[in-house]
């Protein structure tokens, strides 16, 4: 069924109005699979690629792998922290015991033990480099081309080994089984037997190290601790004879007598206090007695006195004649008071002497007592700290070559039996896949590489007209055989196709069907002047009178499809210098008229600008159903734009693979910069094993059954 050019349009403009920032899916899967015979030939490549990698470059490696069990509980063979400790269970133990696996200390160890440095898949320099590697063809180049003397410096032994280890470790792996204290120790070496060897010692030599690596840890912990104990002996006499010497000088009797010693201040401190108050007591009697005596007033100083003898002296009648005798009285009691006065003070000074010396000797023995407690102290302390010590180098000595390592060895590695890589299957696959990767990136690279058009919708999307026709390749190797064959094939495919050309041509406005049709190209050699022929004929077909006009009068090639003399032709007609009957060719068998350009020094678009231009195709649609004008490509010259206000419809034939999308967009612009409206677009000269080659074989499927014809 044929599409409605304004329908046409209408899609393109839909497919055109599509977000440019989404992927379509469907566009991209089809294009994968129009280009899947690129894919299947890259997977097939690749596919041999790999197989001959497996089967005949790849060398085979064998990989086993030991198992190693850490003990998480801790044993303890001092229980000195620092010196000697078990290994605990966290993560960072477990990571630290991974490293201790890979170590080079260990390596090392694998590699002396197993002499490695002699094993040629390890030591490079006991292989003969081949003379297709990269380090000979660059040694080759540098001797041959700049005249370079390779000379290999000689590696020292540690070098040597070094690079040994290296090796090694590249071919080693130890990983922790999750959630558990196992470890696997994986080699991969060319001879299974060498494998299962390395990793069974490396598995050895883990758990030797720890043993020998305890062993030299008590040794030096038994070797620091004698040295501690001679030392702490040492200490330890100087302290007790410090302490000897202290007591044999010092004054002390024992705590206790200083206790006592105390308690007799604290009395004599009581007594003094006792002693002072009854020295106050005999001064103050003197004192009020001497104050009597002064008065000389015998009651006053019996009453001081407080005798009683002196008070009854004191009340006699006759008091001077007791005279001498209260007198004698009074001083003897006054003396007695002195006398007491004397005593207390002498005793007061007495307890006052008794307690300076004896502050002083508490004093003396008090510091005394704190040096020899702090002696005893000092002395207990090194006692206790040189029996500890004594002690730990006792068990430790006891104790040493009884070492037993963190780590038993859970598994040994069996002998692989079939190699580990190539993995053949796993590289025929993946081989297959990277090819169906690489086909894929090819087929892409090349559809977002291409700048031409290759189907109708892409052609639709990318200018927003319609194609109204789509015309297959004329299998004719001339001009001339190109008419012949349209002649001789009615059926054909591209009879077909100018056909459908020509139903969506004429239906495109039923109300005011086109008379005068132009066609043009953006550039030379589109095949426009073959559509035009060959529409010329399908009109003819209908019993349509038709006028083929050659507008392009600076190539004038429409001759060579015809085999007729030249004569006069449009410029003359133009020009009034022959009659248009005379000028017109009438075909013998095609039943078109044709008017061919003439060789002319007048400007062409000066003519189709004029009125006179416009005149004489009025008069030819009095004669004419059809007018086809043949114009030259837009974009060489301006004649198409010039004859495209003149005439009913334009066609822009657009080449198959060939046109540059750039062109086509720039020759519609140049139609619409003038106002000329193009009716829609004929993709032409499709060839079919193109199409068939880039995956669009389905596309044209309509017309493929008549191929053959």
């Amino acid at each position: 069924m044929t599409r409605h050019p304004h329908d046409l349009t209408k899609g393109a403009q839909a497919v055109v109005s599509k977000p440019q920032d989404e992927i379509d899916l469907g566009a991209l899967i089809s294009t994968l699979w129009r280009g899947k015979l690129w894919v299947i030939i890259c997977a097939t490549i690749a596919l041999f690629a790999g197989g001959y990698y497996a089967f005949g470059v790849a060398t085979p490696v064998y990989t086993t792998t030991s198992s190693v069990a850490l003990e998480s509980r801790q044993e303890q063979i001092v229980d000195i922290e620092s010196v000697m400790s078990g290994l605990s269970g966290d993560q960072i133990t477990i990571n630290t015991e991974v490293e201790v696996l890979r170590s080079r200390r260990l390596i090392g160890k694998l590699v002396d033990d197993l002499d490695l440095v002699a094993d040629p898949e390890f030591n490079s320099l006991l292989t003969e480099e081949a003379w297709f590697s990269l380090g000979a063809i660059a040694d080759a180049v540098r001797e041959n081309i700049f005249g370079q003397t390779i000379q290999n410096a000689p590696q020292s032994n540690e070098a040597i080994r070094d690079a040994v280890v290296n090796a090694v470790l590249d071919q080693i792996s130890v990983s922790n089984v999750r959630q558990s204290y196992v470890f696997n120790i994986s080699v991969v070496t060319e001879d299974p037997a060498k494998s299962a060897q390395m990793a069974n010692r490396l598995a050895e030599l883990y758990v030797e190290d720890q043993i020998v690596l305890k062993f030299e840890k008590t040794a030096e912990a038994t070797e620091w601790l004698t040295a501690r104990v001679a030392e702490l002996q040492i200490e330890l006499e100087a302290s007790e004879n410090q302490l000897k010497e202290f007591s044999s000088n010092t004054d002390l009797v024992s705590p206790e007598g200083l206790i006592g010693l105390n308690r007799q201040l604290k009395e004599l401190r009581e007594r003094q206090a006792d002693i002072d108050a009854e020295v106050a007591t005999n001064t103050n009697r003197v004192a009020v007695l001497n104050a009597a005596l002064n008065t000389g007033d015998p009651v006053r100083m019996a009453d001081a006195a407080n005798d009683p003898i002196l008070r009854q002296l004191a009340m006699a009648g006759d008091a001077y004649t007791m005279q001498d005798q209260f007198q004698a009285r009074f001083s003897t009691v006054l003396s007695r008071a002195e006398m007491e006065r004397e005593r207390s003070t002498t005793q007061l000074d007495t307890v006052a002497s008794s307690i300076a010396e004896m502050t002083q000797s508490i004093a003396t023995q008090s510091t005394e007592l704190v040096a020899l407690q702090q002696l005893q102290r000092e002395t207990e302390a090194s006692r206790l700290i040189y029996e500890f010590f004594l002690a730990r180098l006792k068990e430790t000595s006891v104790q040493q070559g009884l070492q037993q390592a963190e780590s038993r060895i859970l598994s040994y590695a069996v002998l692989p039996i079939e190699p580990s890589a190539p993995r053949k299957p796993i590289v025929l696959a993946l081989s297959v896949i990277l090819g169906l990767i690489a086909g894929a990136g090819l087929v892409l690279l090349r559809e977002m590489a291409q700048n031409t058009f290759r189907t109708a919708e892409d052609l639709e999307a990318k200018t927003g007209f319609a194609v109204v026709g789509q015309i297959p390749l004329v299998p004719a190797r001339s001009r001339k055989k190109v008419l012949r064959y349209l002649q001789d094939k009615p059926n054909s495919s591209v009879a077909e196709a100018i056909r459908n050309l020509r139903t969506s041509l004429l239906l495109a406005n039923l109300d005011n069907p086109p008379k005068v049709i132009m066609s043009t190209s953006s550039v030379p050699g589109e095949g426009k002047t073959t559509q035009s022929i060959a529409l010329a004929l399908n009109l003819v077909g209908l019993g349509k009178k038709v006028l083929l006009i050659e507008g392009d009068i600076r190539r004038r090639v429409m001759s060579s499809y015809f085999d007729v003399p030249e004569k006069r032709g449009f410029l003359s007609v133009m020009l009034g210098e022959v009659p248009l009957d005379e000028a017109i060719t009438q075909l013998p068998g095609m039943n078109f008229d044709v008017l061919f350009g003439e060789k002319s020094q007048t400007n062409a678009a000066d003519i189709f600008s004029s009125d006179r231009f416009g005149a004489f195709l009025a008069d030819l649609r009095d004669r004419y159903d059809y007018i086809i004008i043949d114009t030259p490509p837009v974009l060489a010259v301006a004649d198409a734009r010039i004859i495209g206000r003149w005439v009913d419809t334009t066609l822009y034939t657009v080449r198959w693979d060939h046109t540059t999308q750039r062109q086509v967009l720039d020759g519609l612009k140049s139609f619409e910069q003038v106002s000329v409206k193009v009716a829609g677009l004929v993709l032409g000269q499709i060839s079919p094993k193109g199409m068939k080659r880039y995956g669009y074989g389905d596309s044209y499927g309509a017309y493929q059954t008549y191929y053959d014809t």
